[in-house]
């Protein structure tokens, strides 16, 4: 029922500074100098897209490469909020290389009749030899296959990097194919590399959710201990609300939502998930329909939008063919 949206175990710490700082300094270890971009990146993978877009116009005076990857992030967040356009005018024919393909998603998002045109586009730079040492190629091309549903294809251009960001979305990639041990397998990969990682905590946490049980409860604390760390964001929100329905706890399932909803009324993983808590508390079709109206308006090219949309259609058509008056045509 969830959609995993976009990307990304945790250590309790004795307080959001200490743990910050934590992080800060474990990274400037391992890269020889902090990095810059630790609130911009962190933003972007818990799902806080404008602080992420605040967060990368307060950089200044940075290096063309740190202000090179502030720009990959602050257009890949404008893309998470639908604020297309914003990408399609900025990113041009001269732009660097490592941009283009963000223009590629957004025209993906954006131009529904011409996403046939641009998957082909993609199978022909992908037929060849691939640059992997740029990764945004690798992860918009990996997007786009995963939302055409060829994950195989996804899966082929992910392989071929060791970023830890291509490793969640392989690992997400995994999930939603229902290969859970090939998912524990990257995980394990990942947690080798970076076990503390912001990236590396939110796969172990939809790995949790996938796997049930008492997973449950630790993905909510994860999801938990990255509200209280940062924000609670429509993403981790709705990891939480996920983890409380599993576990049948309706009223701390509505709260999650509820709170997600107050942040982004149209955001399409809380829509389907309070369409779901409603048919579990049995309110009247009308709450659900409400939430099914919205969504459809919002978010038409939904997965879930399109497949009730397919079954309503299938439903009409096995009503016709049984109806009353076409059975007596028949006899």
């Amino acid at each position: 029922m969830l959609t995993h949206a976009h990307l990304p175990k945790f250590l309790f710490s004795l307080s959001l500074y200490v743990s910050v700082l934590w992080c800060k300094t474990k990274m400037s270890r391992q890269q020889g100098e902090v990095d810059e971009l630790f609130d911009v990146k962190n933003s972007f993978y818990i799902g806080n897209y404008q602080q992420c877009i605040n967060e990368a116009q307060k950089l200044k005076n940075a290096s063309a490469a740190v202000q090179l990857e502030r720009d990959v992030f602050m257009y890949r967040a404008y893309i998470a909020q639908k604020k297309y356009r914003v990408v399609l005018d900025e990113i041009t024919g001269v732009s660097p290389d490592e941009l283009q393909p963000l223009k590629l998603l957004a025209e993906y998002f954006a131009m529904p009749a011409k996403r046939s045109s641009i998957v082909s586009k993609l199978d022909q730079q992908t037929s060849g030899n691939v640059d992997v040492s740029n990764h945004t190629f690798l992860i918009v091309a990996a997007t786009i296959y995963y939302q055409e549903g060829n994950f195989e294809s996804a899966l082929r251009i992910l392989n071929q990097s060791d970023h830890l960001e291509c490793s969640a979305l392989t690992l997400q990639t995994y999930l939603k194919m229902s290969r859970v041990d090939l998912a524990l397998k990257e995980l394990k990969s990942m947690q080798e590399r970076d076990d503390d990682a912001t990236l590396t905590q939110l796969a172990q946490a939809w790995l949790n959710i996938t796997m049930g049980g008492e997973k449950l409860q630790d993905a909510y604390y994860i999801f938990q201990e990255m509200t209280d760390k940062h924000t609670g964001t429509p993403l981790l929100l709705n990891g939480q609300a996920v983890s409380f329905l599993g576990q049948a706890r309706y009223e701390e399932v509505e709260a999650a939502l509820q709170e997600a909803l107050d942040k982004d009324s149209n955001n399409p993983d809380t829509l389907v998930n309070m369409i779901v808590l409603s048919q579990h508390l049995g309110k009247p079709p009308e709450v659900s329909n409400r939430f099914l109206s919205q969504l459809k308006e919002s978010n038409s090219d939904h997965p879930f939008v399109k497949e009730y949309l397919q079954k309503e259609s299938e439903f009409e058509r096995l009503t016709k063919l049984y109806s009353p008056s076409c059975v007596g045509e028949v006899q």
